[in-house]
Protein backbone atom coordinates (compact mmCIF):
# COMPACT_ATOMS: atom_id res chain seq x y z
CA UNK A 1 0.00 0.00 0.00
CA UNK A 2 1.55 3.08 -1.24
CA UNK A 3 2.25 5.97 1.35
CA UNK A 4 0.91 9.59 0.58
CA UNK A 5 3.99 11.91 0.59
CA UNK A 6 3.69 14.49 3.34
CA UNK A 7 2.75 18.12 2.30
CA UNK A 8 6.00 20.43 1.12
CA UNK A 9 6.46 22.97 4.35
CA UNK A 10 5.20 26.44 3.12
CA UNK A 11 6.37 29.97 3.74
CA UNK A 12 4.90 31.47 6.88
CA UNK A 13 3.08 34.96 6.45
CA UNK A 14 4.12 36.73 9.37
CA UNK A 15 5.29 40.48 8.14
CA UNK A 16 2.40 43.11 8.74
CA UNK A 17 1.99 46.51 7.10
CA UNK A 18 4.33 48.24 9.97
CA UNK A 19 7.00 45.70 9.64
CA UNK A 20 6.75 45.96 5.34
CA UNK A 21 7.43 49.77 6.09
CA UNK A 22 10.13 49.36 7.95
CA UNK A 23 11.47 46.78 5.43
CA UNK A 24 11.53 49.73 2.77
CA UNK A 25 12.95 52.13 4.77
CA UNK A 26 15.91 49.82 5.80
CA UNK A 27 15.76 49.11 2.13
CA UNK A 28 16.66 52.53 0.99
CA UNK A 29 18.45 53.92 3.74
CA UNK A 30 22.28 52.12 3.53
CA UNK A 31 25.37 53.10 3.67
CA UNK A 32 24.39 55.66 1.18
CA UNK A 33 23.47 58.97 3.19
CA UNK A 34 26.61 58.28 5.53
CA UNK A 35 29.19 59.14 2.73
CA UNK A 36 26.33 60.92 -0.09
CA UNK A 37 26.27 64.55 1.99
CA UNK A 38 29.78 65.49 0.44
CA UNK A 39 29.70 64.17 -2.60
CA UNK A 40 26.08 66.17 -3.39
CA UNK A 41 27.26 68.93 -2.08
CA UNK A 42 30.51 68.69 -4.15
CA UNK A 43 28.32 68.53 -7.50
CA UNK A 44 25.56 71.00 -6.48
CA UNK A 45 26.17 73.08 -3.55
CA UNK A 46 23.83 74.89 -1.20
CA UNK A 47 21.48 73.76 -3.67
CA UNK A 48 22.23 70.41 -2.67
CA UNK A 49 18.77 69.71 0.26
CA UNK A 50 16.52 71.11 -2.84
CA UNK A 51 17.97 69.01 -4.86
CA UNK A 52 17.56 65.64 -2.49
CA UNK A 53 14.21 66.49 -2.39
CA UNK A 54 13.29 67.36 -6.47
CA UNK A 55 15.17 63.73 -7.10
CA UNK A 56 12.73 61.86 -4.50
CA UNK A 57 9.85 63.64 -6.15
CA UNK A 58 11.44 62.12 -9.48
CA UNK A 59 11.55 58.29 -7.95
CA UNK A 60 7.98 58.91 -6.91
CA UNK A 61 6.69 58.85 -10.00
CA UNK A 62 8.42 54.81 -10.60
CA UNK A 63 7.08 53.80 -6.79
CA UNK A 64 3.50 54.89 -7.51
CA UNK A 65 3.88 52.29 -10.69
CA UNK A 66 5.30 50.41 -7.89
CA UNK A 67 2.70 50.79 -5.33
CA UNK A 68 -0.28 49.62 -7.83
CA UNK A 69 1.50 46.84 -9.69
CA UNK A 70 2.82 45.49 -6.32
CA UNK A 71 -0.70 45.53 -5.04
CA UNK A 72 -2.01 42.50 -7.87
CA UNK A 73 0.17 40.22 -6.16
CA UNK A 74 0.59 37.96 -3.01
CA UNK A 75 3.37 35.68 -3.76
CA UNK A 76 7.00 36.08 -3.43
CA UNK A 77 9.23 37.68 -6.32
CA UNK A 78 8.70 41.09 -6.64
CA UNK A 79 10.28 42.43 -9.93
CA UNK A 80 10.44 39.16 -11.11
CA UNK A 81 6.87 38.02 -10.91
CA UNK A 82 5.57 41.33 -12.26
CA UNK A 83 7.55 41.03 -15.66
CA UNK A 84 6.73 37.70 -15.81
CA UNK A 85 2.83 38.24 -15.64
CA UNK A 86 3.25 41.02 -17.97
CA UNK A 87 5.90 40.41 -20.46
CA UNK A 88 5.75 36.82 -20.48
CA UNK A 89 8.95 34.01 -18.74
CA UNK A 90 11.97 34.84 -20.55
CA UNK A 91 11.29 38.49 -19.46
CA UNK A 92 10.54 37.70 -16.20
CA UNK A 93 13.47 35.74 -16.00
CA UNK A 94 15.90 37.97 -16.63
CA UNK A 95 14.08 40.37 -14.63
CA UNK A 96 14.79 38.05 -11.89
CA UNK A 97 18.14 37.78 -12.78
CA UNK A 98 18.76 41.47 -12.70
CA UNK A 99 17.12 41.88 -9.57
CA UNK A 100 19.02 38.99 -7.71
CA UNK A 101 22.57 40.99 -8.91
CA UNK A 102 21.26 44.04 -8.00
CA UNK A 103 20.34 42.68 -4.14
CA UNK A 104 24.20 40.83 -3.90
CA UNK A 105 26.11 43.98 -5.27
CA UNK A 106 24.52 46.26 -2.97
CA UNK A 107 24.90 43.88 0.00
CA UNK A 108 28.32 43.53 -1.27
CA UNK A 109 29.05 47.31 -1.54
CA UNK A 110 27.70 47.97 2.18
CA UNK A 111 30.35 45.05 3.59
CA UNK A 112 32.49 47.54 2.38
CA UNK A 113 31.46 50.26 4.20
CA UNK A 114 30.82 48.43 7.13
CA UNK A 115 34.56 47.68 7.41
CA UNK A 116 35.67 51.23 6.82
CA UNK A 117 34.02 52.70 9.31
CA UNK A 118 34.99 49.90 11.89
CA UNK A 119 38.62 50.67 10.61
CA UNK A 120 37.80 54.39 12.49
CA UNK A 121 37.86 52.35 15.48
CA UNK A 122 39.45 49.16 14.67
CA UNK A 123 42.32 50.24 12.37
CA UNK A 124 42.97 46.55 11.77
CA UNK A 125 39.10 45.90 10.48
CA UNK A 126 39.98 47.64 7.19
CA UNK A 127 42.37 45.69 5.43
CA UNK A 128 43.53 42.51 4.36
CA UNK A 129 42.83 39.75 6.86
CA UNK A 130 40.74 41.75 9.42
CA UNK A 131 38.98 42.74 6.13
CA UNK A 132 37.71 39.53 5.27
CA UNK A 133 37.12 38.28 9.00
CA UNK A 134 34.87 41.40 9.46
CA UNK A 135 32.67 40.78 6.11
CA UNK A 136 32.85 37.31 6.90
CA UNK A 137 31.24 37.70 10.71
CA UNK A 138 28.68 39.83 9.42
CA UNK A 139 27.27 37.66 6.38
CA UNK A 140 27.32 34.29 9.06
CA UNK A 141 25.19 36.55 11.77
CA UNK A 142 22.67 38.04 9.42
CA UNK A 143 22.34 34.71 7.57
CA UNK A 144 21.68 32.66 10.49
CA UNK A 145 18.86 35.14 11.81
CA UNK A 146 17.14 35.24 8.12
CA UNK A 147 17.73 31.06 8.49
CA UNK A 148 16.11 30.47 11.67
CA UNK A 149 13.02 31.90 10.78
CA UNK A 150 10.94 34.78 8.83
CA UNK A 151 9.82 36.27 12.42
CA UNK A 152 13.02 36.52 13.84
CA UNK A 153 14.36 38.38 10.99
CA UNK A 154 11.22 40.67 10.56
CA UNK A 155 12.24 41.71 13.96
CA UNK A 156 15.55 42.31 13.20
CA UNK A 157 14.68 44.45 10.69
CA UNK A 158 12.40 46.64 12.59
CA UNK A 159 14.87 47.00 15.96
CA UNK A 160 18.00 47.86 13.55
CA UNK A 161 15.27 49.94 11.16
CA UNK A 162 14.78 52.09 14.40
CA UNK A 163 18.31 51.61 15.69
CA UNK A 164 19.66 53.60 12.44
CA UNK A 165 17.17 56.30 12.46
CA UNK A 166 18.09 56.78 16.56
CA UNK A 167 21.40 59.05 15.01
CA UNK A 168 19.74 60.86 12.55
CA UNK A 169 16.73 62.00 14.17
CA UNK A 170 18.72 63.08 16.91
CA UNK A 171 21.34 64.87 14.28
CA UNK A 172 18.51 66.77 13.28
CA UNK A 173 17.11 67.48 16.66
CA UNK A 174 20.59 69.19 17.53
CA UNK A 175 21.89 70.53 14.31
CA UNK A 176 18.88 72.10 12.55
CA UNK A 177 18.54 75.13 14.91
CA UNK A 178 22.45 75.30 14.57
CA UNK A 179 22.48 75.65 10.29
CA UNK A 180 24.69 78.55 9.49
CA UNK A 181 24.11 80.94 6.92
CA UNK A 182 28.14 81.69 6.73
CA UNK A 183 28.85 77.87 6.67
CA UNK A 184 25.87 77.44 3.59
CA UNK A 185 28.39 79.99 1.64
CA UNK A 186 31.42 78.03 2.03
CA UNK A 187 29.42 75.42 -0.57
CA UNK A 188 29.30 77.22 -3.84
CA UNK A 189 29.48 75.23 -6.63
CA UNK A 190 30.61 77.36 -9.85
CA UNK A 191 29.21 75.12 -12.13
CA UNK A 192 26.96 72.61 -11.07
CA UNK A 193 26.48 68.96 -12.10
CA UNK A 194 22.82 68.19 -11.79
CA UNK A 195 22.86 65.13 -13.53
CA UNK A 196 25.84 63.48 -11.88
CA UNK A 197 24.03 64.50 -8.91
CA UNK A 198 20.30 62.75 -9.72
CA UNK A 199 22.40 59.84 -10.47
CA UNK A 200 23.90 59.55 -7.09
CA UNK A 201 20.14 60.62 -5.44
CA UNK A 202 19.16 57.27 -7.75
CA UNK A 203 21.48 55.17 -5.63
CA UNK A 204 20.53 56.72 -2.39
CA UNK A 205 16.66 56.43 -3.20
CA UNK A 206 17.28 52.80 -4.70
CA UNK A 207 16.18 49.60 -2.98
CA UNK A 208 12.50 50.25 -1.90
CA UNK A 209 11.61 47.46 -4.15
CA UNK A 210 12.86 44.85 -2.65
CA UNK A 211 10.75 44.61 0.17
CA UNK A 212 8.33 43.81 -2.07
CA UNK A 213 10.48 40.04 -3.11
CA UNK A 214 9.41 38.45 -0.04
CA UNK A 215 5.48 39.11 -0.53
CA UNK A 216 4.55 35.12 0.08
CA UNK A 217 5.76 36.00 3.25
CA UNK A 218 3.55 39.06 4.33
CA UNK A 219 -0.21 38.68 5.79
CA UNK A 220 -1.80 41.09 3.04
CA UNK A 221 0.61 42.55 0.35
CA UNK A 222 -2.17 43.13 -1.23
CA UNK A 223 -3.71 45.87 0.68
CA UNK A 224 -0.30 47.10 2.53
CA UNK A 225 2.09 47.70 -0.21
CA UNK A 226 0.96 50.69 -1.02
CA UNK A 227 0.98 52.43 2.19
CA UNK A 228 4.51 50.78 2.72
CA UNK A 229 5.89 52.35 -0.03
CA UNK A 230 4.42 55.78 0.10
CA UNK A 231 5.27 56.16 3.65
CA UNK A 232 8.41 55.13 3.89
CA UNK A 233 9.62 57.17 0.54
CA UNK A 234 7.90 60.25 2.30
CA UNK A 235 10.17 59.53 5.56
CA UNK A 236 13.19 58.76 3.48
CA UNK A 237 13.02 61.79 1.32
CA UNK A 238 12.44 64.19 3.95
CA UNK A 239 15.39 62.39 5.98
CA UNK A 240 17.27 62.99 2.81
CA UNK A 241 16.83 66.52 1.95
CA UNK A 242 16.84 67.99 6.11
CA UNK A 243 20.60 65.61 7.09
CA UNK A 244 21.78 67.33 3.98
CA UNK A 245 20.96 70.65 4.98
CA UNK A 246 22.52 70.18 8.29
CA UNK A 247 25.36 68.79 7.25
CA UNK A 248 26.15 71.88 4.58
CA UNK A 249 25.15 74.40 7.07
CA UNK A 250 27.54 72.87 9.83
CA UNK A 251 30.53 71.74 8.27
CA UNK A 252 32.25 74.40 6.08
CA UNK A 253 33.69 73.21 2.47
CA UNK A 254 32.13 69.81 3.06
CA UNK A 255 33.33 68.70 -0.54
CA UNK A 256 36.50 67.79 1.11
CA UNK A 257 35.36 65.80 3.89
CA UNK A 258 35.41 61.98 3.99
CA UNK A 259 33.38 61.38 6.65
CA UNK A 260 30.28 64.34 6.72
CA UNK A 261 27.98 63.25 8.93
CA UNK A 262 30.67 62.55 11.79
CA UNK A 263 32.20 65.78 10.93
CA UNK A 264 28.70 67.15 11.48
CA UNK A 265 28.26 64.88 15.21
CA UNK A 266 31.51 66.15 16.00
CA UNK A 267 30.91 69.88 15.34
CA UNK A 268 27.84 69.13 18.07
CA UNK A 269 28.92 67.17 20.46
CA UNK A 270 32.36 66.75 20.08
CA UNK A 271 34.68 63.61 19.65
CA UNK A 272 31.98 61.42 21.28
CA UNK A 273 29.63 62.94 18.51
CA UNK A 274 32.04 61.20 15.93
CA UNK A 275 32.30 57.63 17.14
CA UNK A 276 28.45 58.01 17.30
CA UNK A 277 28.18 58.28 14.06
CA UNK A 278 30.67 55.64 13.05
CA UNK A 279 28.60 53.52 14.82
CA UNK A 280 25.09 54.54 13.49
CA UNK A 281 26.99 53.76 9.97
CA UNK A 282 27.63 50.78 11.43
CA UNK A 283 24.00 49.60 12.46
CA UNK A 284 23.10 51.32 9.33
CA UNK A 285 24.41 49.03 7.02
CA UNK A 286 23.91 45.65 9.57
CA UNK A 287 20.13 46.18 9.50
CA UNK A 288 20.27 46.70 5.55
CA UNK A 289 22.60 43.86 5.22
CA UNK A 290 19.93 41.71 7.18
CA UNK A 291 16.85 43.34 5.13
CA UNK A 292 18.57 41.93 2.12
CA UNK A 293 19.42 38.65 3.28
CA UNK A 294 15.42 37.78 4.03
CA UNK A 295 14.29 39.66 0.69
CA UNK A 296 17.01 38.37 -2.44
CA UNK A 297 17.10 34.85 -1.69
CA UNK A 298 13.24 34.96 -2.19
CA UNK A 299 14.20 35.63 -5.77
CA UNK A 300 16.13 32.24 -6.10
CA UNK A 301 12.83 30.66 -4.43
CA UNK A 302 10.10 32.31 -6.53
CA UNK A 303 12.10 31.02 -9.54
CA UNK A 304 12.96 27.40 -8.91
CA UNK A 305 9.17 27.02 -7.87
CA UNK A 306 8.39 27.62 -11.40
CA UNK A 307 11.31 25.36 -12.73
CA UNK A 308 13.39 28.66 -13.90
CA UNK A 309 16.19 27.45 -11.71
CA UNK A 310 16.95 24.20 -9.65
CA UNK A 311 14.44 22.72 -7.48
CA UNK A 312 16.79 22.90 -4.63
CA UNK A 313 16.44 26.70 -4.58
CA UNK A 314 12.89 25.77 -3.83
CA UNK A 315 13.41 24.04 -0.77
CA UNK A 316 11.53 25.52 2.26
CA UNK A 317 13.42 24.69 5.87
CA UNK A 318 10.84 21.88 7.02
CA UNK A 319 11.63 23.21 10.92
CA UNK A 320 12.17 26.97 10.59
CA UNK A 321 9.81 27.47 7.37
CA UNK A 322 12.53 29.60 5.25
CA UNK A 323 14.03 28.98 2.07
CA UNK A 324 17.32 27.82 3.43
CA UNK A 325 19.42 27.18 0.55
CA UNK A 326 18.46 30.16 -1.18
CA UNK A 327 19.47 32.21 1.85
CA UNK A 328 22.99 30.13 1.93
CA UNK A 329 23.83 30.40 -1.74
CA UNK A 330 22.80 34.24 -1.84
CA UNK A 331 25.30 34.90 1.47
CA UNK A 332 27.86 33.24 -0.33
CA UNK A 333 27.84 34.98 -3.66
CA UNK A 334 27.58 38.33 -1.97
CA UNK A 335 29.93 37.53 0.16
CA UNK A 336 32.45 36.90 -2.44
CA UNK A 337 31.46 39.53 -4.32
CA UNK A 338 32.20 42.05 -1.20
CA UNK A 339 35.74 40.32 -0.60
CA UNK A 340 36.47 40.63 -4.47
CA UNK A 341 35.20 44.28 -5.62
CA UNK A 342 35.29 47.54 -3.91
CA UNK A 343 32.31 49.77 -2.54
CA UNK A 344 32.39 51.99 -6.08
CA UNK A 345 32.24 48.92 -8.65
CA UNK A 346 29.71 46.88 -6.90
CA UNK A 347 27.58 50.35 -6.37
CA UNK A 348 27.52 50.99 -9.99
CA UNK A 349 26.57 47.57 -10.71
CA UNK A 350 24.05 47.82 -8.39
CA UNK A 351 22.43 51.34 -10.27
CA UNK A 352 22.82 50.33 -13.92
CA UNK A 353 20.87 46.85 -13.31
CA UNK A 354 18.35 48.82 -11.24
CA UNK A 355 17.12 51.08 -13.63
CA UNK A 356 16.28 47.85 -15.85
CA UNK A 357 13.95 46.67 -13.70
CA UNK A 358 12.28 49.92 -12.65
CA UNK A 359 11.43 50.52 -16.33
CA UNK A 360 10.11 47.05 -16.79
CA UNK A 361 7.80 47.47 -13.92
CA UNK A 362 6.24 50.71 -14.65
CA UNK A 363 6.09 49.36 -17.98
CA UNK A 364 4.08 46.33 -16.44
CA UNK A 365 1.24 48.85 -15.20
CA UNK A 366 -0.93 49.25 -18.50
CA UNK A 367 -0.05 45.99 -19.44
CA UNK A 368 -1.47 44.19 -16.25
CA UNK A 369 -4.37 46.93 -16.37
CA UNK A 370 -5.23 45.89 -20.00
CA UNK A 371 -5.00 42.31 -19.37
CA UNK A 372 -6.61 42.13 -16.41
CA UNK A 373 -9.37 44.51 -16.74
CA UNK A 374 -12.01 43.14 -13.83
CA UNK A 375 -9.07 42.94 -11.51
CA UNK A 376 -9.38 45.43 -8.58
CA UNK A 377 -5.55 46.46 -7.26
CA UNK A 378 -5.21 47.03 -3.62
CA UNK A 379 -4.26 50.51 -5.09
CA UNK A 380 -4.86 52.06 -8.23
CA UNK A 381 -2.81 54.64 -9.59
CA UNK A 382 -4.73 58.04 -10.88
CA UNK A 383 -2.95 59.56 -13.49
CA UNK A 384 -1.18 56.55 -14.76
CA UNK A 385 -1.24 58.38 -18.09
CA UNK A 386 0.99 61.04 -17.22
CA UNK A 387 2.59 59.01 -14.75
CA UNK A 388 4.11 56.11 -16.68
CA UNK A 389 5.48 57.77 -19.48
CA UNK A 390 7.70 59.76 -17.10
CA UNK A 391 8.93 56.94 -14.78
CA UNK A 392 9.53 55.18 -18.29
CA UNK A 393 11.75 58.42 -19.68
CA UNK A 394 13.35 59.08 -16.19
CA UNK A 395 14.76 55.40 -16.24
CA UNK A 396 16.11 55.68 -20.22
CA UNK A 397 17.33 58.71 -19.36
CA UNK A 398 19.27 57.75 -16.77
CA UNK A 399 20.69 55.05 -18.55
CA UNK A 400 21.95 56.97 -21.51
CA UNK A 401 24.04 59.07 -19.28
CA UNK A 402 26.10 55.79 -18.83
CA UNK A 403 29.34 55.05 -20.66
CA UNK A 404 29.93 52.39 -23.05
CA UNK A 405 31.75 50.43 -20.78
CA UNK A 406 29.21 50.72 -17.68
CA UNK A 407 26.52 49.43 -20.43
CA UNK A 408 28.83 46.40 -21.26
CA UNK A 409 28.04 45.39 -17.34
CA UNK A 410 24.50 45.25 -18.09
CA UNK A 411 24.68 43.36 -21.25
CA UNK A 412 27.05 40.56 -20.07
CA UNK A 413 24.72 39.91 -17.06
CA UNK A 414 21.87 39.87 -19.37
CA UNK A 415 23.72 37.77 -21.61
CA UNK A 416 24.79 35.42 -18.88
CA UNK A 417 21.02 34.92 -18.08
CA UNK A 418 19.53 34.18 -21.16
CA UNK A 419 22.29 31.26 -21.48
CA UNK A 420 21.39 29.72 -18.57
CA UNK A 421 17.58 30.36 -19.04
CA UNK A 422 17.84 28.34 -22.29
CA UNK A 423 19.43 25.52 -21.27
CA UNK A 424 17.27 25.29 -18.20
CA UNK A 425 15.27 21.91 -17.82
CA UNK A 426 12.69 24.16 -16.42
CA UNK A 427 10.04 22.75 -18.86
CA UNK A 428 10.82 19.12 -18.12
CA UNK A 429 11.76 19.06 -14.24
CA UNK A 430 9.34 19.86 -11.60
CA UNK A 431 10.77 21.56 -8.06
CA UNK A 432 10.94 18.98 -5.12
CA UNK A 433 11.75 21.84 -2.45
CA UNK A 434 10.81 19.16 0.30
CA UNK A 435 14.38 16.82 -0.57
Amino acid sequence: MSETAPPRPALVRAIGRWDLTAAVINGVIGSAIFGMPARLAELTGVWSPLIALVAGLGVLSIVLCFAEVASRFQDAGGPYLYARASFGPFVGFQAGWLSFWIRAASLSANLNVFCTYLAELLPAAGEGRGRAVTMTLVVLLVTAVNLIGVRQATWTVNVLTVAKLLPLVLLLAVGLWRVRGDVLATQAVSQPSWTQAILLLMFAYGGFEAALIPAGEAKDPRRDTAFALLVAMAVVSALYMLVQLVVVGLVPHVAGVRAPLADAFRALLGPAGATLASVGAMISVCGYTNGVVLQAPRLLYSMAERRELPALFARVHPRYRTPDRAILTFAVLALALGLYGSFEWNAVLSVIVRLVTYGLTCLALPVLRARRPQEEPGFRLHGAAVVVPVAVLTCLWLLSTRTFAQAGILLLIMAVGAAFYFSSPRLTSAPSGAK
